[in-house]
């Protein structure tokens, strides 16, 4: 992979995190990877921190 690549997965997975998406690059197949990437780190976050509520609950 070169610093391009990189740069672009790692940019759409930072911006997936964030909730933003960059129109300029989301053409990017590595930034739209990235992207995805970021936003099922943020899913399954959000899954832990609900399974953690529901078993408080009980």
């Amino acid at each position: 992979m070169d610093d391009e690549t990189l740069l672009a997965y790692f940019t759409g997975r930072l911006d997936g995190i964030l909730g933003r998406r960059d129109t300029v690059r989301s053409g990017d197949p590595d930034y739209r990877i990235g992207f995805l990437d970021g936003r099922l780190e943020v899913f399954r976050l959000l899954a832990a921190v609900r399974r953690i509520v529901e078993e408080n609950d009980r």
